[in-house]
């Protein structure tokens, strides 16, 4: 019952916020200054339909989401194997931490130029800029949770005559994960920003980014609110998914 009303506190807000958008529309009375939910709703409850006589709302939709979760996963694999290295060697961290500290405050998207001459335009320059955005929380949330895991786990396992090898193994990378998990939720967030920034760029033919910038072109604003409302929900759902695992694998935190 708890969950129950706490997912219709959820709804609240954004009920209102659809109300009061309603309201506003009727009153303004433009659609290309605010759409009716009229004409938002038929675009998301056909989205095998095709858009501007090209790819269904759902195609552009599951093109992003490919193009997210390989940049993803490459960012994923590179992050966590530099984070626990950096995490657990002081050597190198004293090697990777000040290329690092140059290169994380340059927002993802200013890569672009560059990711499009070394790439061209197309998939290789998107899942570059998915990977830039998405590298660094992962990188750093590996670090910090190498760095807490706790002395007294190390302890026991040295005086139970573990190698510096088993312990990594067996105790610092189980204790790092939940750290490590926080920091892909985060990436996953970052990553999809990233990527429906670079489809807005000129020369990509595909993707909900391209879709809002092709919709905008034209005028059609209902298009562009209903690309956004599907971006709103990846999201959501991804986070969902995070959280859920966070509790499932991790609920053994503050237990110890």
């Amino acid at each position: 019952m708890k969950r129950f009303h706490g997912f219709i506190k959820g709804l609240a807000i954004p009920v209102g916020i659809i109300l009061i958008w309603q309201v506003l529309s009727i009153y303004i009375q433009n659609s290309f200054i605010l759409p009716g939910w009229e004409t938002i709703i038929p675009v998301l409850i056909h989205p095998f339909d095709p858009l501007f006589g090209g790819a269904s709302l759902y195609q552009n939709s599951f093109t992003s989401l490919q193009r997210v979760l390989n940049g993803f996963f490459l960012a994923v694999l590179i992050g966590v194997f530099l984070g626990l290295l950096c995490g657990w060697s002081k050597s190198a961290e004293d090697y990777v931490n000040p290329i690092i500290q140059i290169l994380r405050p340059v927002p993802p998207i200013a890569w672009m130029p560059l990711a499009i001459a070394w790439f061209k335009i197309g998939f290789g320059s998107l899942i570059f800029i998915i990977f830039i955005g998405s590298f660094f929380p992962v990188f750093i949330s590996t670090i910090e949770g190498v760095r807490s895991v706790r002395v007294r786990w190390l302890e026991v396992a040295q005086t139970l005559g573990a190698t510096t090898l088993e312990i990594f193994k067996t105790v610092v990378i189980p204790g790092a994960l939940p750290s490590i998990w926080t920091g892909l939720r985060l990436a996953f967030g970052v990553a999809w920003m990233c990527l429906v920034a670079a489809e807005m760029l000129p020369g990509t033919s595909a993707g909900l980014g391209y879709l809002i910038m092709f919709a905008y072109n034209l005028g059609q604003i209902q298009v562009i609110v209903a690309g956004m409302i599907i971006i709103g929900v990846i999201g959501i759902v991804a986070d969902y998914f995070f959280r859920m695992g966070q509790t499932k694998l991790f609920n053994w935190q503050g237990k110890e």
